[in-house]
């Protein structure tokens, strides 16, 4: 089976917002990104991940307001990680089992990468139909 750091978005890929910036601000460079994710940082150290799964559940769903709400408010943290040499099968599975979309993936406990259900839906696709 294929391993997650082959499939895996590179932590230099990530597009990360400082842990005071308000939601509205994160939601726009989401939209504006096309990503369904931005990683959360406090002094360039990574502290979680806002996704558009904590925008519905802990912004809109509770009436906060995105200007006066800030990323670390309702961020996830900490992130969930898998190794990276772990399988895409193991990843699904501890998708499935923790109820997340994203997974950061690490080196000797390190955050390298990120991988998501929408990576494992692009895997499948291209795979060969009998």
């Amino acid at each position: 089976m294929v391993p997650v750091k082959s499939f895996m978005v590179p932590v230099e890929k990530f597009i990360i917002v400082d842990r005071d910036t308000n939601v509205r601000q994160a939601a726009e460079i989401m939209s504006d990104s096309g990503v369904g994710s931005v990683f959360v940082a406090k002094d360039n150290e990574i502290i979680g991940i806002l996704t558009d799964t904590d925008l519905v559940r802990r912004l809109v769903a509770v009436g906060l307001e995105p200007s006066h709400t800030t990323v670390e408010q309702i961020m996830s943290a900490p992130i969930l990680k898998i190794d990276e040499d772990k399988t895409l099968l193991d990843a699904n599975d501890l998708m499935a089992r923790e109820h997340v979309r994203h997974l950061g993936v690490s080196r000797e406990g390190n955050l390298v990468g990120m991988i998501s259900v929408r990576d494992l839906v692009v895997f499948l696709t291209n795979l060969p139909r009998k």
